[in-house]
């Protein structure tokens, strides 16, 4: 097991744009931590320690514990973050307390592994529904991702969300009769313009009912 990530922080007593542009210029970050029944505490934290936590694996749906100097420390998960529109750099982060044993709402990513023979045929085509599963479970059990074995798909066959298989203590959100991957033939279209039965193409100067057009 992982060990666990520690984030230290410190209680944010000024407020306000300006203070908040002087933290990021210092390489720090403003962050909100609420939920649990607890009051919501304004913090400042490392930009590093956070932007190194969303470029992990399991990204925004790490659960790591936030230290704040005279308040102790308490696990938390991204809920919300704010991203700068043109340098694409983190702004500020909204952080949910999270108590023991309670199961949280998350996206994960959703992957399909395995070369279906069905691939083989002329225009065949693999089409994935889904490319995130929202799911509900406590924190210790919440996955990476999710696998979903294609090797045996075929043209008369779709894989659905109730036939994927998760972990015990994971429940899956989404529509059971959800799709999650299909295959299909996409034929080539005659490109040349059919004729409607009886009628003949017509010539210049002339309608197709034969009538003269006016030059």
């Amino acid at each position: 097991m992982a060990d666990k990530i520690v984030v230290k922080g410190e209680v944010r007593e000024a407020r306000g744009s300006n203070d908040a542009r002087r933290l990021r210029a210092a390489g720090k970050l403003p962050v909100s931590v609420y939920g649990s029944g607890q009051d919501t505490v304004s913090a400042i934290v490392n930009l590093s320690d956070l932007a190194a936590i969303l470029r992990s694996e399991s990204s925004v749906n790490t659960v790591f514990s936030m230290d704040i100097d005279g308040l102790g420390e308490t696990d938390v998960i991204f809920h919300d973050r704010q991203i700068h529109p043109v340098k694409g750099t983190l702004m500020h982060a909204d952080l949910r307390r999270i108590a023991k044993g309670e199961k949280i709402e998350v996206t994960i990513p959703l992957h399909l592994i395995g070369e279906p023979a069905a691939l083989n045929e002329d225009g065949a085509v693999l089409n994935q529904g889904l490319r995130e599963l929202k799911i509900i479970c406590t924190p210790s059990r919440i996955p990476d991702s999710i696998d979903v074995d294609i090797s045996e798909l075929t043209l008369d066959h779709v894989i659905h969300v109730s036939d994927i298989h998760v972990g015990e203590g994971v429940e899956i959100l989404e529509e059971p009769e959800t799709v999650v991957a299909s295959i299909s033939v996409v034929k080539e279209e005659d490109l040349e313009p059919q004729l409607e039965e009886g009628s003949e193409p017509a010539v210049e100067g002339e309608t197709a009912d034969g009538e003269k057009t006016e030059e």
